[in-house]
Protein backbone atom coordinates (compact mmCIF):
# COMPACT_ATOMS: atom_id res chain seq x y z
CA UNK A 1 0.00 0.00 0.00
CA UNK A 2 1.53 3.23 -1.04
CA UNK A 3 1.51 6.15 1.05
CA UNK A 4 -0.42 8.59 -1.82
CA UNK A 5 -2.51 8.23 -5.18
CA UNK A 6 -0.97 5.98 -8.19
CA UNK A 7 0.20 8.76 -9.70
CA UNK A 8 1.64 10.87 -7.02
CA UNK A 9 3.06 7.25 -6.20
CA UNK A 10 5.23 7.55 -8.70
CA UNK A 11 7.13 10.23 -6.32
CA UNK A 12 7.19 8.15 -3.03
CA UNK A 13 6.71 4.11 -3.76
CA UNK A 14 10.43 3.80 -3.46
CA UNK A 15 10.96 5.71 -0.58
CA UNK A 16 7.75 3.89 1.60
CA UNK A 17 9.14 0.58 0.24
CA UNK A 18 12.42 1.04 1.94
CA UNK A 19 10.65 2.65 5.50
CA UNK A 20 7.81 -0.39 5.49
CA UNK A 21 10.85 -2.90 5.01
CA UNK A 22 13.11 -1.31 6.86
CA UNK A 23 10.61 -1.03 9.77
CA UNK A 24 9.19 -5.10 9.49
CA UNK A 25 12.74 -5.99 9.79
CA UNK A 26 13.14 -3.42 12.97
CA UNK A 27 10.58 -4.84 14.92
CA UNK A 28 11.56 -8.61 14.00
CA UNK A 29 15.02 -7.62 15.40
CA UNK A 30 13.30 -6.19 18.89
CA UNK A 31 10.35 -8.76 18.97
CA UNK A 32 8.44 -5.79 19.33
CA UNK A 33 5.31 -5.32 16.69
CA UNK A 34 4.90 -1.80 17.90
CA UNK A 35 7.60 0.69 17.38
CA UNK A 36 7.65 4.61 18.23
CA UNK A 37 8.22 6.43 15.02
CA UNK A 38 8.86 9.95 14.57
CA UNK A 39 8.13 12.02 11.55
CA UNK A 40 9.62 15.80 11.59
CA UNK A 41 8.02 17.78 9.21
CA UNK A 42 5.85 15.09 8.46
CA UNK A 43 2.95 17.69 7.36
CA UNK A 44 -0.55 16.00 6.57
CA UNK A 45 0.97 12.42 7.27
CA UNK A 46 1.55 11.42 3.76
CA UNK A 47 3.66 8.39 5.50
CA UNK A 48 3.07 8.78 9.11
CA UNK A 49 -1.09 7.81 8.50
CA UNK A 50 0.74 4.60 6.81
CA UNK A 51 2.92 3.93 9.28
CA UNK A 52 0.76 3.84 11.83
CA UNK A 53 -1.45 1.43 9.95
CA UNK A 54 1.23 -1.23 9.96
CA UNK A 55 0.35 -1.08 13.67
CA UNK A 56 3.26 1.77 14.81
CA UNK A 57 2.87 4.50 17.53
CA UNK A 58 3.69 7.74 14.98
CA UNK A 59 4.49 11.12 16.65
CA UNK A 60 4.63 14.24 14.01
CA UNK A 61 6.24 17.23 14.76
CA UNK A 62 5.50 19.80 12.41
CA UNK A 63 6.06 23.42 12.76
CA UNK A 64 2.09 24.16 10.53
CA UNK A 65 -1.10 24.19 12.68
CA UNK A 66 -3.00 23.81 9.46
CA UNK A 67 -0.87 20.80 8.89
CA UNK A 68 -1.54 18.88 12.20
CA UNK A 69 -4.99 19.66 11.91
CA UNK A 70 -5.18 18.33 8.42
CA UNK A 71 -3.53 15.58 9.69
CA UNK A 72 -5.67 14.65 12.74
CA UNK A 73 -8.78 14.48 10.54
CA UNK A 74 -6.73 11.88 7.91
CA UNK A 75 -5.49 9.67 10.97
CA UNK A 76 -9.63 9.60 11.80
CA UNK A 77 -10.38 8.91 8.25
CA UNK A 78 -7.68 5.89 8.56
CA UNK A 79 -9.15 4.61 11.80
CA UNK A 80 -5.67 5.34 13.44
CA UNK A 81 -6.19 7.94 15.78
CA UNK A 82 -5.04 6.48 18.89
CA UNK A 83 -1.73 5.62 16.71
CA UNK A 84 -0.80 9.30 15.78
CA UNK A 85 0.07 12.28 17.60
CA UNK A 86 0.05 15.70 16.62
CA UNK A 87 2.73 18.16 18.11
CA UNK A 88 3.82 21.58 17.03
CA UNK A 89 7.28 22.30 16.40
CA UNK A 90 10.57 21.94 14.60
CA UNK A 91 14.04 20.17 15.10
CA UNK A 92 15.27 23.11 17.19
CA UNK A 93 12.38 22.11 19.51
CA UNK A 94 12.58 18.66 19.00
CA UNK A 95 14.93 17.62 22.43
CA UNK A 96 12.44 19.31 24.51
CA UNK A 97 9.41 17.50 22.69
CA UNK A 98 10.78 13.98 22.25
CA UNK A 99 12.87 12.16 25.60
CA UNK A 100 16.61 11.02 24.61
CA UNK A 101 17.21 7.41 23.79
CA UNK A 102 13.05 7.06 23.50
CA UNK A 103 12.25 6.58 19.49
CA UNK A 104 12.87 3.71 17.19
CA UNK A 105 12.47 5.49 14.21
CA UNK A 106 12.81 8.92 12.73
CA UNK A 107 11.57 10.14 9.53
CA UNK A 108 13.34 13.06 7.75
CA UNK A 109 11.62 13.79 4.50
CA UNK A 110 12.68 17.30 3.05
CA UNK A 111 13.57 18.76 6.06
CA UNK A 112 17.12 19.25 5.68
CA UNK A 113 17.08 21.55 2.56
CA UNK A 114 14.81 24.02 4.91
CA UNK A 115 16.53 23.96 8.11
CA UNK A 116 19.25 26.67 9.28
CA UNK A 117 21.87 23.95 10.34
CA UNK A 118 21.56 20.81 8.73
CA UNK A 119 24.33 19.50 10.81
CA UNK A 120 22.63 20.40 14.18
CA UNK A 121 19.23 19.19 12.70
CA UNK A 122 20.36 16.26 12.34
CA UNK A 123 21.90 15.45 15.48
CA UNK A 124 19.01 16.49 17.60
CA UNK A 125 17.10 13.97 15.45
CA UNK A 126 19.46 11.48 16.25
CA UNK A 127 19.29 12.43 19.77
CA UNK A 128 15.95 10.79 19.70
CA UNK A 129 16.86 7.15 18.92
CA UNK A 130 17.73 4.30 21.04
CA UNK A 131 20.68 2.41 19.60
CA UNK A 132 20.32 0.70 16.48
CA UNK A 133 17.86 3.36 15.60
CA UNK A 134 16.35 4.19 11.95
CA UNK A 135 16.59 7.48 10.43
CA UNK A 136 15.03 7.82 6.85
CA UNK A 137 16.46 10.56 5.40
CA UNK A 138 15.02 12.53 1.96
CA UNK A 139 16.53 15.45 0.77
CA UNK A 140 17.20 17.32 -2.60
CA UNK A 141 19.52 16.01 -4.66
CA UNK A 142 22.02 19.14 -6.09
CA UNK A 143 23.42 17.27 -9.01
CA UNK A 144 20.02 16.52 -10.47
CA UNK A 145 18.80 19.93 -10.15
CA UNK A 146 21.76 20.52 -12.38
CA UNK A 147 20.58 17.96 -14.96
CA UNK A 148 16.54 19.29 -14.63
CA UNK A 149 17.85 22.92 -15.35
CA UNK A 150 19.74 21.78 -18.45
CA UNK A 151 16.81 19.91 -20.08
CA UNK A 152 14.77 22.66 -19.22
CA UNK A 153 16.95 25.23 -21.50
CA UNK A 154 18.44 27.01 -18.57
CA UNK A 155 21.83 26.41 -19.25
CA UNK A 156 23.53 29.03 -17.15
CA UNK A 157 21.23 28.38 -14.02
CA UNK A 158 22.44 24.06 -14.37
CA UNK A 159 25.77 25.72 -14.31
CA UNK A 160 25.41 28.11 -11.09
CA UNK A 161 23.81 25.24 -9.78
CA UNK A 162 27.27 22.96 -9.66
CA UNK A 163 29.60 25.78 -8.12
CA UNK A 164 26.68 27.07 -5.68
CA UNK A 165 27.27 26.74 -2.22
CA UNK A 166 23.95 25.65 -1.28
CA UNK A 167 23.23 24.14 -4.24
CA UNK A 168 21.16 26.85 -5.89
CA UNK A 169 20.57 27.94 -9.53
CA UNK A 170 19.37 31.89 -8.66
CA UNK A 171 17.96 34.02 -5.98
CA UNK A 172 14.39 32.66 -7.37
CA UNK A 173 15.35 29.52 -6.51
CA UNK A 174 12.29 28.20 -4.20
CA UNK A 175 14.64 25.40 -2.76
CA UNK A 176 16.71 26.82 -0.20
CA UNK A 177 19.69 24.13 0.09
CA UNK A 178 20.24 20.98 -2.20
CA UNK A 179 22.60 18.37 -1.13
CA UNK A 180 25.29 15.62 -3.07
CA UNK A 181 24.89 11.99 -2.09
CA UNK A 182 28.80 12.57 -0.45
CA UNK A 183 27.44 15.72 1.91
CA UNK A 184 24.48 13.81 3.09
CA UNK A 185 26.70 10.82 4.31
CA UNK A 186 29.33 13.34 5.74
CA UNK A 187 26.12 14.80 8.01
CA UNK A 188 24.97 11.35 8.86
CA UNK A 189 28.56 10.14 9.95
CA UNK A 190 29.43 13.57 12.28
CA UNK A 191 25.09 13.11 13.98
CA UNK A 192 26.72 9.52 14.83
CA UNK A 193 24.70 7.53 11.92
CA UNK A 194 25.51 4.98 10.11
CA UNK A 195 24.21 4.89 6.69
CA UNK A 196 23.07 1.34 5.40
CA UNK A 197 21.57 1.96 2.01
CA UNK A 198 21.20 4.93 -0.56
CA UNK A 199 18.17 4.77 -3.26
CA UNK A 200 17.91 7.27 -6.02
CA UNK A 201 14.16 8.97 -6.06
CA UNK A 202 12.57 10.35 -8.95
CA UNK A 203 15.15 9.43 -11.11
CA UNK A 204 12.69 9.34 -14.34
CA UNK A 205 9.42 10.78 -12.49
CA UNK A 206 10.03 14.26 -13.01
CA UNK A 207 11.94 13.93 -16.49
CA UNK A 208 9.09 12.10 -18.67
CA UNK A 209 6.31 13.82 -19.68
CA UNK A 210 2.99 14.00 -17.38
CA UNK A 211 0.63 13.30 -20.72
CA UNK A 212 2.50 10.45 -21.24
CA UNK A 213 2.20 8.73 -18.14
CA UNK A 214 -1.59 9.80 -17.88
CA UNK A 215 -2.77 8.35 -21.17
CA UNK A 216 -0.52 5.46 -22.19
CA UNK A 217 -2.28 2.04 -20.11
CA UNK A 218 -0.17 0.89 -18.36
CA UNK A 219 2.17 3.71 -18.12
CA UNK A 220 2.20 4.61 -14.53
CA UNK A 221 2.90 0.98 -12.96
CA UNK A 222 6.23 0.58 -15.40
CA UNK A 223 7.24 3.35 -14.67
CA UNK A 224 7.16 2.75 -11.37
CA UNK A 225 8.58 -0.54 -11.58
CA UNK A 226 10.98 0.87 -13.59
CA UNK A 227 11.91 3.52 -11.01
CA UNK A 228 12.41 0.98 -8.20
CA UNK A 229 14.84 -0.43 -10.19
CA UNK A 230 16.99 2.44 -10.97
CA UNK A 231 16.66 3.47 -7.41
CA UNK A 232 19.36 1.32 -5.97
CA UNK A 233 21.73 1.58 -9.01
CA UNK A 234 24.64 4.20 -8.37
CA UNK A 235 24.96 4.94 -11.85
CA UNK A 236 21.61 6.70 -11.43
CA UNK A 237 22.08 8.42 -8.26
CA UNK A 238 23.33 11.93 -9.96
CA UNK A 239 20.66 12.51 -11.73
CA UNK A 240 17.43 11.83 -9.17
CA UNK A 241 15.60 14.51 -7.78
CA UNK A 242 16.43 13.59 -4.50
CA UNK A 243 18.14 11.25 -2.63
CA UNK A 244 17.24 8.94 0.14
CA UNK A 245 19.49 7.57 3.07
CA UNK A 246 18.33 4.99 5.50
CA UNK A 247 21.12 4.68 8.22
CA UNK A 248 20.84 3.49 11.86
CA UNK A 249 22.47 4.71 15.25
CA UNK A 250 25.62 3.54 16.02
Amino acid sequence: MYPTRPRSALRTAVVWEVVRAALEKRAAELDQPVLDVVDTGGGTGNFAVPVARLGHRVTVVDPSPDALFALERRAAEAGVTDLVRAVQGDTQTLPELIAPGSVDAVLCHGVLEMVDDPAEALGSLAGTLRAGGLVSLLAANRNGAVLARALAGHFDEARTVLGAPEGRWGAGDPMPRRFTGEELGLLASAAGLRVEAVHGVRVFADLVPGVLVDTEPGATEALLKLEQAAAEQPAFHAVATQLHLLATRS
